[in-house]
């Protein structure tokens, strides 16, 4: 009796099923990385404002047109804009500070306010017509 032969095991691996998983893992990678692609470009319409805010407690800097400075409808001369923004702040219970400049006024005299604002770490607001 030969029962050795008849038992004897082949040790062949069949790759045909190993060669489907990876086609499946490479279909699955390619529609994940085109769904994540596309996820980050969703047009969305945001509402638009149709009411005003205001803030009462803020602090108004306009410059006209021709460069004259005012803090609260009192006129201040460039040189001494920044004393006297932080005494008036220094009394008010916010810092924050609304800029209103004429339409052509150079940015040079906003940067100008922008940057003592910053300086002092003051919020700023920047003043616009509704269009």
């Amino acid at each position: 009796m030969n029962l050795k032969g008849r038992n004897k095991i082949t040790p062949e691996f069949n790759m045909s099923s190993m060669t489907d998983i990876v086609f499946l893992l490479l279909i699955f990678f390619m529609i994940a990385s085109t769904l994540t692609k596309q996820l980050d470009t969703i047009e969305v319409k945001l509402p638009q404002a149709k009411g005003k805010t205001e803030n009462r407690s803020a602090i108004t800097v306009t410059i006209n047109k021709s460069r004259r400075f005012y803090i609260d409808d009192r006129l201040v001369a460039k040189s001494s804009l920044q004393a006297q923004l932080l005494s008036i702040l220094s009394t008010s219970d916010s810092r924050v500070i609304v800029i209103r400049a004429e339409q052509n006024v150079p940015i040079e005299e906003v940067v100008y306010v922008m940057g003592i604002a910053n300086q002092n770490s003051i919020k700023i607001v920047l003043a616009v017509d509704a269009q």
